[in-house]
């Protein structure tokens, strides 16, 4: 019996990914949602059904869902869009009797965390209650730690790679959970797949601590990278939100502390029991792994380039 898997956001780097690797189902059609199709890569355009639209096209929306059995948000972008945007999607699914959402999330366990600790998140927490109170959609919430190829991206500021150094806050000794994208998508497309799969579900590729990455990465490129040390979790608290308060409009300058400090301190820790097992036939990627399936000198740029494969 064939499943319609409806993805809205297709040109996505994340809705790539999944989408490659939903078509090796083969008893899963794919429709895709996005406002200019003509940016959906060959030969993904010509093996989906493409429509075109804004996430607040109320008719459009409707039509992108209607005949899905699963509908997966891959928006990214401002609050209004991933809170109203994928409310909109919600509201669109119970109109046309779609049973599940998958929900724009592949993070951290935010719904450990209170509105405004990371505030990128809020909007994740309110979508979440919304699905929470609806009968006739079910929402699917899927989990995933931090994306690996982010780690390494210049703007996270953990690698400096014309040093070989690894940064950190804390004592070296705190956990990472990541996965990487394609692996997500692997894991999300297992799950589109299962019908009875609802719910908040979590998936991790690898849990290590930066002393456990930088052994990882002396193991497989043969340098060992320096480690620098930039003061305790709660140096790191005091510095992020003394960052925001100075220049708030300046996100950037804060917002990837914020991660690092909810990535590492614990609170939003989705191990170390995940539901990897639930989905035997895909293989988790450690973050050895995934050093292993990238030379050292693309590091930097691996995130910039997910879903160009596709």
């Amino acid at each position: 019996m064939t499943i319609t898997v409806g993805i809205a956001g297709i040109t996505g780097k994340f809705a790539r990914e999944l989408a490659s690797i939903l078509l090796k189902y083969p008893d899963i059609k794919i429709k895709g949602y996005c406002r200019d199709p003509s940016k959906v890569p060959e030969p993904l355009s010509s093996k989906v059904e493409l429509s075109k639209g804004d996430a607040f096209d109320t008719s459009a929306v409707r039509s992108f869902v209607a005949g899905c059995d699963v509908v997966v948000c891959c928006y990214l972008g401002d609050g209004k869009l991933m809170a109203d945007g994928q409310k909109a999607l919600v509201d669109a699914c119970a109109a046309e009797g779609v049973p599940r959402y998958v929900a724009s999330d592949w993070t951290l366990d935010y719904t450990k965390l209170k509105l405004g600790d990371l505030f990128p998140k809020d909007p994740m927490i309110h979508v979440k209650a919304y699905l929470d109170a609806q009968d006739k959609v079910k929402g699917v919430h899927i989990l995933v730690g931090m994306f690996m190829e982010v780690f390494f991206n210049p703007v996270f500021g953990t690698w400096d790679a014309d040093s070989a150094t690894l940064k950190y806050w804390g004592t070296g000794n705190e956990i990472w959970e990541a996965t990487t994208y394609r692996n997500a998508a692997e894991y999300t497309a297992a799950v589109c797949a299962d019908k009875n799969a609802v719910g908040i579900k979590k998936f991790v590729g690898g849990r290590a601590t930066i002393r456990e990455i930088a052994e990882s990465f002396e193991k497989v490129y043969g340098v060992k990278p320096k480690l620098e040390n930039h003061g305790s979790l709660d140096d790191l608290f005091r510095h992020m939100h003394s960052l925001r308060e100075k220049d708030p409009q300046n996100v950037f300058s804060y917002m990837f502390l914020f991660y690092q400090y909810y990535m590492t301190n614990g609170q939003a820790h989705l191990g170390p029991e995940c539901d990897n097992d639930q989905y035997p036939q895909v293989k988790p990627v450690n973050w050895e792994d995934y050093l292993r399936s990238v030379p050292k000198d693309q590091l930097l740029s691996a995130h910039s380039n997910v879903g160009k494969s596709t």
